[in-house]
């Protein structure tokens, strides 16, 4: 480019210019505390019965101390939820009358939610709501504004044959298990969502161990048929509760040592690393890597844990049984980003949810975009059907 030509180089510059304010835009102006799978690393294996389970160790730990839980903020007051057109829901946080969006009816696939504490409320797709007149799941993960008005909150229903008022809505220390997880974050259909609470696991017999994989349990161990939920449910109430599943002799005799096995190992584990920071898990059954959940930090990670440990072992409780075990490479193959088809769905300043889909693979990373950019987890999962 000639010298000579200064009205050349003014309209370089007014796109150069243009280019850096627009990056600039796109990110409100933050930077990103993205998680980067280079800072993972993966540590050896709580190993028992057909669960195998890797701690994931970051370099890096994001500060999220200013969100809070649906466990939490249910149980501290702090949040609200109701059938749609519910009375609870028709005054604000100072009182004021506010208007329901819409939906004025109870419905079974919508409740309502407000978030009356001072942090912003953060929200997993799977999350047990019992109460109501159902029992529900979260269907996504997002997050609720502190102060928002009434949120119509989408959900999915994990109890057949009851509606009729029920109790006061909370929020267990349950996380449905990955099966039917799978279901609410991906498909995000009502009767795939059933499905999988009806049959215990979407996974096949050759999925979990392959083809030659044993169908019998290790000593001291009883495996339960893939279809017990619904012989549990039907046997105590005309209803099928998923709650009721957890309660019951047969799964609660199984998974309560089962979680105390693992947790066991997984604190002796943990204590052994000297204080890096494990921000989350990858999960295989047998042979067959399935499953991962990875937060911005190690505190956030904590706080769901147990909850997740629960889910894995009742996944574990109806899977085949086999001999098979995953290795560490098989779980570092696992983490690999994926290059597939890419979705986004966000709420402007407030939370976005990248989806990426390969093959079988699905991974979703959910974000905040106040008060910073923060991708508090991420979701990786092999999916069963």
């Amino acid at each position: 480019m000639s010298q000579k030509n200064p009205l050349a180089w003014v309209v370089v510059a007014i796109v150069l210019m243009s280019r850096c304010l627009f990056a600039a835009l796109s990110t409100n102006g933050q930077k990103t505390d993205r998680p980067d799978s280079n800072t993972w690393r993966l540590a050896e294996p709580i190993r028992y019965e057909n669960l195998s389970v890797f701690p994931v160790v970051s370099s890096r730990s994001a500060n999220t101390g200013g969100f809070s839980t649906l466990y939490e903020a249910l149980g501290a007051g702090e949040a609200v939820v109701t059938e749609s057109g519910g009375d609870v829901m028709q005054r604000s946080r100072d009182g004021r009358p506010v208007a329901i969006p819409e939906h004025r009816g109870a419905s079974v696939n919508q409740l309502v939610l407000i978030n009356r504490g001072s942090r912003p409320l953060m929200l997993m797709a799977g999350e047990l709501v019992s109460g109501g007149k159902q029992d529900r799941i979260i269907s996504k993960d997002r997050i609720v504004p502190a102060g928002a008005e009434p949120l119509p909150l989408d959900v999915f229903c994990v109890e057949q044959g009851r509606w009729s008022s029920g109790a006061q809505f909370s929020a267990g220390k349950l996380m449905v298990h990955p099966s039917v997880r799978e279901k609410a974050a991906v498909d995000r259909e009502q009767s795939k969502v059933l499905a999988a609470v009806r049959s215990g696991t979407t996974s096949g017999s050759g999925i979990a161990g392959g083809p030659g994989s044993s169908s019998s349990a290790p000593a001291g161990q009883a495996t339960l048929p893939p279809r017990i939920i619904t012989g549990i449910a039907s046997a105590e109430a005309p209803t099928q509760s998923y709650q009721r599943i957890y309660q019951s002799p047969q799964v609660g005799n199984s998974a309560a040592p089962f979680v105390d096995e693992i947790q066991g190992h997984f604190a002796r584990h943990i204590a052994e690393l000297k204080g890096q920071a494990v921000v989350g898990v990858v999960v295989a059954y047998g042979g067959d890597m399935a499953w991962a959940d990875i937060f911005a930090s190690s505190a956030l990670f904590e706080r769901y844990w147990p909850k997740l440990l629960r889910s894995y072992v009742v996944e574990a409780l109806v899977r085949p049984q086999t001999k098979e075990q995953a290795s560490l490479d098989d779980a570092r193959e696992f983490l690999r980003p994926l290059a597939g088809r890419e979705s986004i769905e966000s709420e402007p300043d407030v939370y976005s949810l990248r989806q990426v889909t390969q093959g079988r693979y699905v991974e979703i990373e959910f974000e905040a975009l106040r008060p910073a950019n923060i991708t508090l987890h991420t979701l990786k999962i092999h999916r069963t059907s």
